[in-house]
């Protein structure tokens, strides 16, 4: 007996309209009207990019320099993670943890600080986000005038500290020092923090 050979239709899921960027790309203010956007999405030279799930060190590193920092800082200026910053019409960037002015702050429906609101941008860097976090997002900090840049990384398990400071001749981050157990700073304010405390999290 033959088999009756059935008919199955094939459907396609629909996609997100912003899955297809407009010819132009995407311009900053887009992230605040895209709907059902990606959490922590970002915005560098006008393409979306997104986060994939981090991993314990990430977050523990992230606890650990929001802790400091918050106990740190001078009235005038404020800690806050994972917030957008507007370096310019197509950067949007996502920096892990920012110390702005406390100036700056418009509201609890704020999105975005501006370039020249933010003091420290900071980034702990992730498997995904190696050549965005060591290249490009340097880049455009330091291109939109932010003076002090740290990028993060795990080193056998602990937080290594890289420190930059604007040099402004070139508008490029200048290294100042290589932080391992003890990250010790007297710019932008007074800073003492023990990395190993990653381990009380």
């Amino acid at each position: 007996m033959k088999a009756e050979a059935r008919s199955v239709e094939m459907t396609t899921p629909s996609l997100p309209g912003w899955l297809f960027p407009p010819e132009q790309g995407f311009f900053a203010q887009d992230l605040d009207h895209i709907p059902d956007l990606p959490p922590h999405t970002e915005l560098i030279d006008g393409s979306l990019v997104f986060v994939s799930p981090q991993a314990s060190f990430h977050t523990l590193t992230l606890f650990l320099l929001e802790r400091e920092l918050r106990a740190s800082v001078p009235a005038a200026l404020k800690v806050r993670r994972e917030m957008s910053v507007v370096l310019g019409p197509r950067q949007r960037p996502e920096p892990d943890l920012v110390v702005f002015h406390a100036r700056a702050v418009t509201g609890k429906t704020q999105t975005a600080f501006q370039a020249e609101d933010v003091v420290l941008a900071v980034e702990v860097v992730s498997p995904d986000s190696e050549v965005r976090d060591r290249e490009r997002k340097p880049q455009i900090y330091a291109r939109a005038g932010i003076q002090h840049f740290w990028r993060v990384e795990n080193v056998s398990g602990y937080p290594t500290v890289y420190v930059y400071e604007l040099d402004p001749a070139t508008q490029a981050y200048v290294p100042t020092g290589i932080y391992h157990a003890k990250l010790q700073l007297l710019v932008p304010f007074s800073i003492d923090i023990d990395l190993t405390e990653i381990d009380a999290f």
